[in-house]
């Protein structure tokens, strides 16, 4: 059942910024959710460099076939010349919980 549904994360430098970018992806029925982490610490290496960033972290529930509509939107909003944009497929989940995606994204 759970086969057409994805989580997809995407950090954010920012709380405000995942807010905006969360409440595109729902405004253009792009997803049903978005969860927002906020202060969580990346360490990672970024031109050479190892870097150390406090993020935000948005945990999103969508359909495979928003995705590419998805990524397209977090591109265009986001302040990163390479935003972090991670799909895993959802293989199981609760009957309620994936139908109520359906019904919110058509």
């Amino acid at each position: 059942m759970g086969s057409k549904y994805r989580l997809v994360l995407v950090t954010a430098p920012n709380t405000a910024e995942a807010e905006r970018i969360a409440e595109s992806l729902v405004k253009k029925s792009l997803v049903a959710c978005v969860n927002i982490v906020p202060k969580i610490m990346s360490i990672y290496r970024w031109e050479g460099e190892i870097e150390r960033s406090k993020e935000a972290l948005m945990v999103i529930k969508t359909k495979k076939s928003k995705l590419d509509a998805l990524k397209k939107r977090v591109k265009k909003l986001h302040s990163y010349d390479v935003p972090e944009i991670v799909v895993l497929k959802i293989e199981e989940g609760d009957t309620d919980y994936l139908h109520w995606i359906d019904t919110v994204i058509k």
